[in-house]
């Protein structure tokens, strides 16, 4: 009997020209990456893999953590299609006088991927938000 139901509920939904899902809105990389809970557990763990990193932590040692979490979210949120708007400081700003180098950059970069694989992001995830964050290389180093 089920069988005969779902056969006519397709059918009904063919004649009509309907289809059976209810939406139609893209998923976006922030759905993906887990929509604000994901987010917050990426930069949660972030912020712990930074403050672990005698390489890195320097940097870090004179911000106010709950700003840079607050600051951080909403700008992966954006980068990710999520439904915010970054309303922070530009790279280039936040950045200058920091006078950072490709290593200790490079190391920030693998300092988020830790933490999106603790927070079990899957990998080909990881590289669409990695690929986002790319171009903002240049506004971040030697500066």
């Amino acid at each position: 009997m089920t069988r005969r139901i779902v056969s006519a509920g397709v059918l009904l939904a063919f004649l009509c020209g309907c289809t059976l899902t209810p939406s139609t809105r893209q998923v976006t990389l922030y759905d993906e990456l887990g929509a604000e809970a994901g987010l917050v557990k990426i930069v949660d763990a972030f912020i712990e893999n930074i403050g672990d990193d005698a390489q890195i932590f320097p940097y870090f040692a004179d911000a106010k953590v709950s700003r840079f979490r607050d600051m951080f979210l909403m700008h992966l949120c954006a980068v990710a299609d999520g439904p915010c708007s970054y309303t922070g400081d530009s790279m280039e700003d936040i950045h200058t006088g920091m006078h950072i180098n490709e290593a200790d950059f490079n190391r920030v970069v693998e300092l988020l991927v830790s933490a999106m694989i603790e927070a079990r992001v899957p990998f080909t995830t990881q590289n669409k938000l990695l690929a986002r964050l790319a171009p903002l290389r240049g506004a971040v180093i030697h500066r």
